[in-house]
């Protein structure tokens, strides 16, 4: 797949995979920028320099880095849609989480990867009833409330083959909790 890149300003890097086989392309400050939102906090909006001609039939999805554990902030809307008709400038907006000195992407460093995925053409159908399913209406943790950790240990252990080994069976008993690694 092609994606057309229009550089917006001469400093702009171009969008890399860190790694081949990777799935987000990684993008690079150019400036940032402060704004006020509705509740009057002040956010920092990442500019990269760039703007993108995502495929008709495809998205293009804003994630912040996995380095953002390491930072003092989160991106205010999870995570960025640019849809294929867009053809503004990709940033991303992020909100400091501490009064003290955060810890800040800076000009030059990547601060978030955009990912493109296909969309499927849905047409929308509405009915009386939905399918019933094991799960039903449930959500919200309601399976924690099903499924304890042992009956989850329990479970698992009954999709093992009876040739299971004790290492292995020592193995599911940490996933399941009742274990804790020091």
């Amino acid at each position: 797949m092609e994606l057309k890149i229009k550089r917006l300003d001469e400093k702009a890097v171009l969008p890399i995979r860190a790694h081949k086989g990777d799935a987000g392309l990684d993008l690079t400050a150019t400036d940032i920028t402060l704004e006020p939102n509705d509740c009057g906090q002040t956010v920092v909006v990442y500019h990269c320099g760039l703007a993108v001609e995502i495929p008709e039939g495809h998205v293009g999805l804003v994630f912040p880095r996995s380095s953002i554990s390491k930072k003092s902030m989160f991106l205010t809307n999870a995570v960025g849609v640019i849809d294929s008709g867009y053809r503004g400038e990709i940033t991303a907006k992020m909100h400091v989480t501490t009064d003290a000195a955060p810890a800040v992407y800076k000009v030059g460093e990547r601060f978030a990867q955009l990912i493109i995925i296909p969309i499927p053409e849905v047409t929308i159908t509405e009915v009386a009833e939905l399918s019933e399913t094991e799960r039903g209406e449930g959500g919200y943790g309601s399976s924690d409330e099903k499924l304890s950790a042992p009956d989850a240990a329990a479970e698992k252990t009954q999709d093992v083959e009876s040739t299971t080994t004790d290492a292995t069976m020592v193995a599911a008993d940490s996933v399941s909790g009742s274990e804790i690694a020091e």
